[in-house]
């Protein structure tokens, strides 16, 4: 699919995006009160007033960007998974993850995002990770390359820093799979950000280099993985197959600085 002013689509989604978290995000961080948090499968899985109202808003903006495109919103998932079903369809669809780390949210800690994906038949064609407490945004397209908008309407491209060496124990990872449970006392320190928008953007930056997960839910990876590839980072699924938003059960990611070092990690012995 080739979308028409892709970059006017971008930069629109960029607006929005923070008009959206001003709105009805930032106004409750830190300020949340106790009838605005629930839990929904066990007690550690958050969702809040802001989730709810933010992702209800940006599915009425983005719809109206892309006629004819549909939404998948995390929280709709959660309510009803029949909807991952348009992944496969025709249309193009946007998933929303409208408060991404929920529970540092909740506790008022900053590591907490907005992530938005543009897909297409089970390929990711755009995405945007939001900061919102920071006020700025990464946003990629395919085949065009990873950008990053501050407070000002000024984008500049991004690229994915030189790693500081090859070894594993030159190299910040986050392993949240446990494929790699064997390699944690291998690499020079572990960090688990719990907020998968900061963990992609951390890779983006080169302030982690590693990155694993398992559960690979589109709202959570579409977006970051895109961002991060876009940028000159290397993801593929531990099997080396590429990740597609529509596929259920995948096996575990696999993202790092660059092919080289994406083979060490998949290839490393267990001794």
């Amino acid at each position: 699919m080739t979308i028409p002013d892709s970059g006017k689509l971008g930069a629109a989604v960029v607006s929005a995006v923070r008009d959206v978290a001003e709105t009805y995000i930032l106004p409750r961080y830190q300020k949340l009160a106790k009838g605005d948090v629930r839990s929904k499968t066990h007690p550690g899985d958050l969702v809040t007033v802001a989730d709810v109202e933010s992702e209800q808003a940006l599915s009425k903006i983005l719809s109206a960007l892309l006629p004819g495109s549909e939404v998948i919103g995390e929280e709709a998932a959660a309510a009803d998974a029949v909807v991952l079903d348009h992944l496969n369809g025709e249309s193009p669809v946007w998933i929303i993850d409208p408060v991404d780390g929920t529970a540092n949210f909740v506790d008022g800690r900053p590591t907490f995002g907005v992530i938005i994906a543009l897909v297409h038949r089970g390929e990711t064609l755009m995405g945007w990770i939001h900061d919102p407490v920071a006020h700025r945004t990464l946003w990629a397209e395919k085949g065009a390359g990873a950008w990053l908008h501050e407070q000002t309407d000024t984008a500049k491209r991004v690229h994915v820093p030189p790693p500081p060496g090859e070894a594993l124990n030159t190299l910040t990872a986050g392993l949240y799979a446990k494929t790699f449970n064997h390699l944690k006392g291998r690499f020079a320190r572990i960090v688990r950000l719990g907020s998968a928008a900061h963990d992609y953007w951390s890779l983006v930056d080169g302030r982690m280099h590693v990155l694993s997960f398992s559960y690979l839910k589109p709202w959570d990876h579409a977006a970051g993985m895109l961002i991060h590839e876009e940028a000159g980072g290397y993801t593929r699924l531990v099997n080396g197959a590429a990740y597609s938003p529509a596929a259920r059960n995948q096996p575990p990611s696999l993202s790092a600085p660059n092919k080289k070092v994406w083979d060490s990690i998949a290839n490393a012995d267990r001794s």
